[in-house]
């Protein structure tokens, strides 16, 4: 099954894939899973976003493991984690909104007009500075509210589904609807139900269906569950544009080469230059993220010159052949 955003590319040149080296995205084993893998996790209330890796880490004995966006102890829901080498494709869920249900108290009752009303206010861009127990500075910034939603309203308590930008403080945010209606809101409970592409009803998996996947695995051979409950990490790219490469490019851009146009088979439609692409192998492979010099039509008419930058490397050196010509040492060449 081909990855979402690797269907309806512009396809520039042709090239057939060594099935020797790299894997295909959707045949990886656990192993490599557990180096380029995709955990959504429902995160429970009580632990930190980094006690939760941690405890990840441990439980798939890995060395290496990171989430998508903090949430603070008692905030249950969606939080994405990135396995291994994985981690470093997790800051484009950052690009992406976020959704939250928030239940909250207002400290006086409101009639439903009032409410609608402060909804409406809020919608589109507002200020925020982030409380004072926050782990970034506090300054005034602009975050965008995209869709605000009452489900729920029973005398003082409101509930509340948000969508908005990320790095948007929801505590915050029920606090200045109780401050515009005159008499103050406090926030009760919080879940994320979105990060990016990722709802709510996409199948979340908890630290105890991890484990016991684990488990089965490690003691039982039986690696079916775990499969399920890792994902590829091309998965957390599917709403950035693509470039796919030859063979013979991956290792060069592995080794720090920038993406040059006779390396490119396919791109997305409408490339704008500065966009931020996911350059993945035939396979469906991510091998690095860049960022687009060239217009997309431009690199159609191009037969030569840099037309992304490397902007995250993914994917291990080696993992294909080097291909770039070397020049000759001058003392390991005979003399005649």
């Amino acid at each position: 099954m081909k990855l979402k955003q690797l269907e309806n590319l512009i396809t520039i040149d042709q090239d057939i894939t060594d099935d020797n080296y790299g894997t295909y995205y959707n045949k990886r084993s656990v192993e490599q899973l557990l180096n380029y893998g995709l955990i959504l996790l429902d995160k429970p209330p009580g632990p930190t976003s980094h006690q939760v890796v941690a405890w990840a880490k441990r439980i798939l004995e890995i060395p290496k493991a990171g989430h998508s966006g903090t949430l603070d102890p008692q905030v249950t829901g969606v939080l994405p984690l990135g396995l291994g080498d994985g981690t470093k494709a997790l800051g484009v869920l950052l690009l992406g909104p976020k959704e939250y249900c928030a239940l909250g108290r207002l400290h006086s009752l409101p009639s439903k007009e009032q409410l609608d009303s402060i909804l409406k206010q809020f919608c589109g861009d507002i200020y925020q500075r982030p409380p004072q127990r926050s782990a970034v500075s506090r300054q005034t910034r602009i975050r965008r509210i995209f869709e605000l939603e009452l489900l729920e309203q029973k005398e003082r308590l409101i509930l509340i589904r948000i969508l908005c930008e990320a790095g948007t403080y929801i505590r915050k945010l029920i606090y200045d609807f109780g401050e515009v209606l005159g008499y103050g809101g406090t926030m009760i409970e919080l879940r994320r139900t979105r990060v990016s592409q990722f709802h709510e009803d996409y199948p979340l998996v908890t630290m105890h269906q991890l484990a016991i996947a684990f488990t089965d695995w490690k003691e039982k051979k039986d690696d079916s569950t775990l499969l399920k409950l890792i994902h590829p990490i091309e998965h957390a790219l599917s709403e950035i544009k693509s470039v796919v490469i030859r063979d013979s490019a991956v290792d060069a851009l592995c080794h720090g080469a920038q993406l040059a146009v006779p390396g490119i088979l396919q791109i997305s439609e409408n490339l704008q230059k500065d966009e931020i692409v996911g350059i993945y192998t035939q396979k469906g492979e991510i091998v690095a993220l860049g960022q687009s010099i060239m217009l997309g039509e431009d690199i159609q008419d191009a037969t030569k010159g840099y037309a992304f930058e490397t902007k995250r490397l993914i994917m291990k050196p080696n993992t294909y052949p080097k291909s770039w010509r070397t020049k000759p040492n001058k003392d390991n060449v005979e003399k005649k």
